[in-house]
């Protein structure tokens, strides 16, 4: 049977639709890479956002008629309701369904409907699972599952439930499994690697220094941390990223710059706490490249409330700020507060500001690199043609020119230009 398998979202999403596309070819079937030439489409979806969710709705109302379509992912737990109502499918299942996809698909293409979620908020796919990646360099290793937050605005928990750790010797063997097959880069990732280990009494520490242990020429890349769980464990975090197989980079969403916000959105830190975090990496680790996050027009935000987020983002200068426009989820705390709703108008006018000024913010960033010379691990093709990406100490993407295929090589460059998401490098003979 032709399959295709597409992921949409997260890098976790991504780790898990590999998984469903090694279990479905190892069972027999045909991957392809269009829904024109499939004969059964599996869509593995996300939902964390209302405008994520329309598109999904409409990814999956595309499929034409007579291909079956498999519905996996977050959204079945999201909101099955209006999947229900909105879409027609032959089976559903929820995030990482591991070689349940094979019986499932089985079931579909003998002609049942099925709604397989049972047991989805405790799944923990084992990581030894055959796996098709997007990439020959980089490799995506979920560490777990689930988190332990109980933030206002977040529906991914009703998809993830709550922290699934893997053990750091499985997570270990499976690194030495991807770098014996050539992958040397690596993404940890995890809907909070921060917590990382909490449930069964280890910690990322301890996962981040038996990984630095491995044989092999890779780099791994740290995923999410929320301020709050990288506290108790900073001072010994901070230690153990002086390895050169870690990326110094670090991903620590604040969502809002005032604290007031910040406790109705049920963040269990205040903005002097992200800042201490930050400010303890960067004084072992000047070069860090810091990303964040931040959520515009979050119920009972008020302009001084708005304004303290851009002060911060100019006093931290992050040189990544994923900026969100704030969308009431189904079922989430945030969605009750309905009398504190901001206006859509002003939630746009201040996303637009956030924007422009974290652009701006990662362009000054950005310039402080030209000169540097160093190397670069290239993990990536280019936009344009001939061009490459690569990634240098703090994770910065550096575009280079070749004729030659680059993919997975170390280079030494130095940085010409910069612009605001990206360095120009030029190749050092």
């Amino acid at each position: 049977m032709r399959v295709l398998v597409r992921s949409f979202g997260c890098s976790t999403n991504q780790a898990d639709g590999a998984v469903l596309a090694g279990c479905l070819t190892e069972a027999g079937h045909e991957l392809v890479g269009s829904v024109s030439s499939a004969d059964l489409v599996v869509y593995n979806t996300c939902a964390v956002k209302g405008p994520t969710e329309d598109r999904m709705i409409e990814v999956c109302r595309r499929v034409p008629e007579g291909k079956k379509l498999i519905v996996a992912g977050c959204l079945p737990l999201i909101n099955l309701e209006r999947l229900l109502a909105e879409v027609k499918f032959d089976g559903v299942a929820g995030p990482a369904a591991g070689e349940r996809i094979v019986k499932l698909v089985s079931d579909v293409l003998s002609g049942e409907k099925v709604i397989a979620l049972d047991g989805s908020l405790d799944r923990k796919p084992a990581l030894t699972l055959p796996r098709v990646q997007q990439s020959s360099v980089v490799s995506v290793v979920p560490i777990g599952y689930g988190c332990l937050g109980s933030c206002a605005y977040c529906c991914v928990v009703f998809a993830r439930g709550r922290l699934r750790s893997y053990a750091v010797q499985e997570i270990v063997e499976r690194v030495i499994e991807d770098v014996g097959w050539g992958f040397r880069e690596f993404w940890l990732t995890s809907q909070d690697t921060g917590c990382y280990g909490r449930d069964i009494g280890t910690s990322l520490v301890e996962l981040l220094d038996s990984l630095c242990r491995v044989d092999g020429d890779f780099r791994v890349r740290v995923g999410m941390m929320t301020p709050n769980m990288v506290m108790g464990i900073l001072d010994e975090l901070v230690d153990v990223f002086r390895d050169k197989k870690i990326f110094k980079f670090v991903h620590l969403p604040v969502q809002s710059g005032d604290d007031r916000i910040l406790r109705r959105m049920r963040r269990s830190y205040s903005v002097n706490d992200f800042k201490g975090v930050v400010d303890s990496f960067r004084a072992r680790f000047p070069e860090l490249t810091v990303a964040t996050d931040a959520i515009c027009g979050f119920p009972g935000e008020g302009k001084e409330d708005f304004e303290r987020t851009l002060r911060l983002i100019e006093e931290v200068k992050p040189d990544i700020v994923n900026v969100s426009k704030f969308f009431a989820r189904p079922r989430t705390a945030a969605a009750e507060m309905q009398r504190d709703f901001v206006f859509p108008f002003d939630i746009k006018r201040r996303s637009g500001m956030a924007a422009a000024l974290a652009r701006r913010v990662a362009y000054e960033k950005n310039k402080q690199w030209v000169g540097w010379r160093g190397d670069i691990l290239v993990d990536e093709i280019g936009k344009a043609s001939g061009s490459w990406v690569g990634r240098n100490l703090a994770y910065k993407p550096v575009t280079v020119k070749s004729a030659d295929n680059l993919l997975g090589k170390t280079l030494n460059v130095r940085v010409a230009d910069a612009f605001p998401t990206y360095l120009a490098g030029e190749i050092v003979k």
